[in-house]
């Protein structure tokens, strides 16, 4: 049978609406992170109390990835997408409009979680359409929705500003949500070739293979550093170099668009040279960049070097996902929701780090070198267990292997 190229094959309609949602939800879900600085003006926080106000979102996002990954199972990707932008209203409506308290703040930033669910929604309605060598750029396309963050970095506090009232970006924020709806509702198709709902007890497997833990360790790393920085680094940023609100977030949306950018970029170059090869120099170059950062070196310097660390780690989401889909084809939907939260508890994990190491040394050093050893402990990881993935499932450097005797193992 002849090949079809990645544009002949599949939806596009779909892979566009994939990419829309997940645009919008990740605008949507880190909203807080830029603003937090504005909003400290109103409430004001210790170091500690910013990094729970921006790391909860991120917490909400790893929990509700489980339940929306569960939906998406048994009511398909795009009904659950479709829950998912009802549901992202209510903390929307809430920060316009009744926030009175830190607390309630608290809450709302918890709630924002449902917008970064969407990944395991949008991930598997793209997937679901495409054959396993096109996996790595497809996935990378509609994960490229993380560029949403810049979207936030680059406007949340603009108009802060310009309202005088952080509050009006929530209320703002329900246009786009509220206009995607409708496009997506009229283009997105589920896959005629979406697998069959799995069972409780298949969930329960997943959780007992090796690899299923060893992916949720990969995408703490990728994932969970790639949008923990972009929560905080306009806190560290304003912090660490004394940047008004919306310099700060400017800065912030510099390192972000690296990472959100070179996201398909990563899924192509590993379709092309191995998801595995690309995700050992990619884990080799964040953590060489972390730990110059860790020096604190002058502004333009630490921000060339936050741009790289988040081209390689915005580039190893896009490896992880081009890996995830040979290991476990048709389990795609139960995994990304899994793998997804597991890099949602890595995000919320980064700011706290920070935060704290920080409130304790009056330093960022400790936490950027904490960051650094974590990124090559990964690299050491992943060195190690490939040598077993090639003998069972994984083609050379990490490519997708194509015959039907080696479609991956199930679980």
């Amino acid at each position: 049978m002849e090949k079809k190229s990645f544009w002949q094959s599949g939806h596009r309609p779909t892979l566009f609406s994939a990419f829309l949602y997940f645009d919008v939800s990740f605008m949507i879900w880190v909203l807080i992170g830029p603003l937090a600085v504005i909003i400290a003006q109103d409430y004001p926080m210790t170091p500690v109390e910013k990094a729970n106000l921006v790391a909860l979102p991120i917490l909400g996002g790893s929990i509700l990835r489980l339940v929306l990954g569960y939906l998406t199972d048994y009511i398909g990707p795009k009904r659950t997408a479709q829950i998912g932008m009802i549901v992202t209203i209510i903390p929307l409506v809430m920060g316009w409009q009744f926030v009175q308290s830190l607390d309630q703040l608290y809450v709302v930033a918890l709630l924002l979680g449902v917008a970064g669910a969407s990944f395991a929604a949008a991930l598997p309605l793209a997937s679901q359409w495409y054959s396993k060598e096109h996996q790595g750029l497809a996935m990378g396309i509609a994960g490229a929705g993380n560029s949403g963050t810049v979207i936030t970095t680059l406007f949340a506090n603009r108009i802060a500003q310009h309202f005088g009232s952080w509050e009006v970006v929530f209320g703002l924020a329900l246009i786009p949500i509220v206009l995607v709806f409708i496009i997506f509702t009229i283009f997105a198709k589920n896959s005629p070739n979406r697998p069959a709902p799995r069972t409780l007890a298949q969930y329960g497997n997943a959780f007992k293979q090796r690899d299923t833990w060893i992916f949720c360790a990969f995408y703490c790393v990728t994932f969970g550093f790639f949008v923990g920085l972009s929560n905080y680094l306009t806190i560290f940023f304003n912090t660490q170099y004394g940047l008004d609100p919306v310099r700060a977030a400017d800065f912030t949306t510099t390192a972000v668009i690296a990472g959100s950018f070179f996201r398909p970029v990563g899924g192509y170059l590993s379709d092309k040279f191995g998801g595995t090869r690309m995700l050992i120099a990619l884990y080799g170059g964040a953590g060489i960049m972390l730990a110059s950062v860790a020096s604190i070196p002058a502004l333009p310097v630490v921000i060339t070097l936050l741009f790289v660390a988040m081209m390689c780690l915005g580039m190893g989401n896009g490896a992880v996902f081009q890996l995830v889909p040979q290991r476990f084809g048709s389990e795609i939907g139960l995994l990304t929701g899994i793998v997804g939260a597991a890099g949602g508890i890595g995000g919320y994990a980064l700011p706290l780090v920070l935060g704290r190491l920080y409130q304790s040394s009056g330093s960022y050093t400790p936490g950027f070198l904490v960051l650094s050893a974590v990124a090559l402990a990964a690299l050491v990881l992943l060195a190690v267990v490939q040598v077993n993935w090639r003998n069972k499932w994984l083609g050379k450097g990490g490519k997708a292997r194509l015959e039907p005797a080696d479609a991956g193992v199930q679980i």
